[in-house]
């Protein structure tokens, strides 16, 4: 695929991606894990598949040179090229994030059918199929109760180590309304991924619908600010102390300037908020971590570590490829630069197995 191995600048480390996609199945690949009535349901209506629409038809899911595009591409095919990528990297666990049409869907019951469908999928097609592979539980957010079965269906299976919630949202996910997925996540010791995606009917920007994909794109972190202040302002953490949460696909060289703003306001509009006890920067340090891309990276490689230091925390980035798509350049020195050896190997693998605690605990197939 790439040809000689990426990774040599850390080969025994144990390097954790934190993000990586497999393609939501083909239909016929899913039919074996959908209920009766629901195969059914699709037969008769002669359903192709819910490919989602997050990108533009001639740029598919994966434009990375020398892979497969993963849009219709079988299982199989996805499971080895994301082996030989693991390969290349010396990866020792991976956390596959399948992005989908679940939490965009107006019928809540097919959405939450297909949500243990693809959960079930991922178990026996990925999860069974090599052990550097870790999970995302898929939920449907329409239902919040539906999602909690889900949660504690999954939530000891040490192959599913987060819940998936994507950031463009029906509403801020410090709602209440959110709360009952947030108290079975942490009772399960799973993190909330926040990730890129997403289409619940919302505008893509703050002001309004654009008229070019380059405009939503662009304007992503957007979303992920506002994810994150709606958390804090809410209340969440307060409710949920031990809650853990990953920001992923959103860059993070927005982070510190965001940190800043809010601790300035939070002195002046305490009172609006008098849950929020401390400065909000304090509580985005302690229960966020975000993935490292896409990666902002100015000509001048001094300014991205100032913006890391800027962080005020070395606990707070994730190692992430976001393989299969285009954005990350392969090679280890995309890395950032100018930080110190004892940070990039946090960044690499020791902050994810501080968030990721079922780490280390294998899989075993069962014997048939």
């Amino acid at each position: 695929m790439y040809g000689e191995k990426i990774n040599t600048r850390w080969p025994d480390l144990g390097i954790i991606d934190c993000d990586i996609h497999n393609h939501m199945p083909l239909i016929e690949e899913l039919s074996p894990y959908l209920s009766s009535d629901w195969r059914d349901y699709f037969i008769e209506r002669q359903i192709p598949g819910f490919d989602p629409n997050f990108y533009p038809k001639n740029s598919p899911l994966s434009t990375r040179p020398g892979v497969t595009p993963f849009s219709g591409a079988a299982t199989a095919s996805q499971v080895e090229q994301i082996k030989e990528h693991l390969d290349l990297w010396n990866v020792r666990y991976s956390v596959l994030n399948c992005i989908t049409v679940v939490q965009s869907l107006q019928n809540e019951y097919l959405a939450v059918e297909l949500a243990r469908a693809i959960n079930d999928w991922q178990e026996a097609e990925w999860l069974q199929n090599d052990s550097r592979l870790k999970a995302s539980i898929i939920i449907a957010d329409q239902s919040p109760m539906d999602a909690v079965r889900e949660i504690e269906r999954l939530g000891d299976h040490p192959g599913f180590v987060q819940v998936l919630l994507l950031v463009r949202s029906r509403m801020p996910y410090g709602k209440r309304y959110f709360w009952p997925i947030y108290k079975a996540a942490e009772a399960h010791g799973l993190p909330i991924c926040i990730h890129a995606g997403g289409s619940a009917g919302n505008p893509t920007t703050p002001v309004g619908w654009p008229s070019y994909y380059a405009e939503e794109y662009i304007n992503n972190s957007a979303a992920f600010q506002e994810q994150v202040i709606s958390m804090v302002s809410e209340g969440v953490f307060m409710k949920f102390p031990n809650l853990k949460v990953v920001l992923a696909e959103g860059g993070f060289t927005w982070m510190p300037p965001l940190m800043w703003r809010f601790d300035k306001n939070w002195k002046g509009l305490r009172r609006d908020v008098p849950w929020v006890d401390r400065y909000p920067s304090e509580i985005i340090k302690e229960h966020f971590k975000l993935t490292i891309q896409p990666l902002d990276e100015p000509e001048n490689p001094k300014y991205l570590a100032e913006v890391i230091e800027h962080l005020g925390s070395e606990d707070m980035l994730l190692f992430s490829t976001d393989f299969p798509h285009w954005q990350y350049d392969q090679s280890i020195d995309s890395m950032p630069k100018g930080i110190s050896e004892s940070l990039e190997e946090k960044i690499l693998q020791g902050n994810a197995r501080s968030i990721y605690t079922k780490l280390g605990v294998h899989y075993a197939k069962p014997s048939s």
